[in-house]
């Protein structure tokens, strides 16, 4: 028997003031997220955490959170707790509000929306992490001295995210397959499914092959895997996380301060340091398989010093005294 839709959460229709209706009203939006629009927990917890404190927030000043008015919504924004937010912050809050009075909307139990006149903070967007050549030549000496077979793994990991520019996703779901095409590429199968070709160095070829030569070490009791880097965890191959502790632990031994290290840290040097010797924008948003060549442009700010010192020898300008 074909499984129906999944039951929609009921809704009272008449709004009591009070912590219990309040309660009731912010239970059933989770529940609608969490059905109609699959919501992680992460940001169910979130909502939850928001709307509760507005909640408390409005219940202290005698108002119920399903009863609200903009006058209301705006005092809490301006109150001492909500201003001292980060922009980001802030803008999450105002998003749960918004959906949470468009749900209570479209249900009938409110007649108009409060935050229809609600400012969202504008944000910019941040520059990413960059670590310098120099840097990451210090990291890869350093996994050259990592002892044992661990360390030639971890070499291998930071040689592939530094030669590929991969997310830490797709490295650590590459398939051994992956591995044992043409030595010069590897295919790699990015967001929405859209697979992408990058070629390998010389440097990162030598690491993947030395690690091919002792993977059989870290499959599971000798049974086959079919990833590259297969691992006795739930997941079967190697977890971001773990790759995220490796690369702090191989910052500390290389002399860098560790929180300036993750994987997504090596994704930035390699566009950058890309762009810094000239490589083409096209070409490097392929290889980082982003859809729109405005997130690759972010990068361009590495050539800010490179272009003033080309413009300072090579314009004719530059000379005139």
């Amino acid at each position: 028997m074909r499984a129906g839709p999944p039951a929609k959460p009921s809704v009272p229709r008449s709004p009591d003031a009070g912590p219990a209706a309040a309660a009731q009203y912010l239970e059933a939006f989770l529940e609608m997220l969490a059905a109609e629009r699959g919501a992680a927990s992460s940001t169910l917890a979130a909502y939850h955490g928001d709307l509760s404190g507005l909640a408390r927030f409005l219940g202290a000043r005698g108002t119920a959170l399903e009863t609200a008015d903009a006058r209301a919504l705006h005092s809490y924004l301006a109150s001492a707790p909500a201003a001292r937010l980060a922009p980001r912050s802030l803008a999450r809050r105002i998003s749960a509000m918004r959906q949470f009075y468009k749900f209570l909307l479209i249900e009938a139990v409110r007649r108009d929306d409060p935050t229809a006149e609600l400012d969202t903070p504008r944000l910019g967007r941040p520059l990413p992490k960059i670590l310098s050549e120099t840097e990451v030549g210090a990291l890869i000496d350093a996994a050259r001295s990592w002892p044992g077979d661990e360390g030639v793994r971890l070499r291998c990991v930071l040689e592939l995210l530094y030669a590929t520019g991969l997310r830490i996703s797709e490295l650590v779901t590459l398939p051994l397959a992956a591995a044992r095409r043409d030595p010069r590429f590897l295919t790699i199968s990015g967001k929405g499914g859209k697979e992408r070709i990058v070629p390998l160095g010389e440097a990162a070829r030598a690491a993947l092959g030395a690690y091919l030569g002792c993977r059989e070490c870290f499959v599971p009791g000798g049974r086959e895997s079919r990833w590259l880097f297969p691992s006795r965890g739930r997941a079967g191959h190697l977890t971001r996380q773990r790759c995220g502790q490796l690369l702090k632990e191989l910052a500390v031994a290389a002399g860098l301060d560790p929180a300036r290290l993750s994987p997504h840290v090596l994704r930035h040097a390699f566009a950058s340091h890309l762009l810094d010797h000239g490589a083409d924008l096209r070409s490097v948003q392929a290889m980082l398989g982003h859809a729109d060549i405005a997130t690759t442009q972010i990068y361009t700010h590495v050539q800010t010093d490179r272009l003033r010192k080309l413009v300072e020898s090579a314009h004719p300008l530059a000379h005139r005294k």
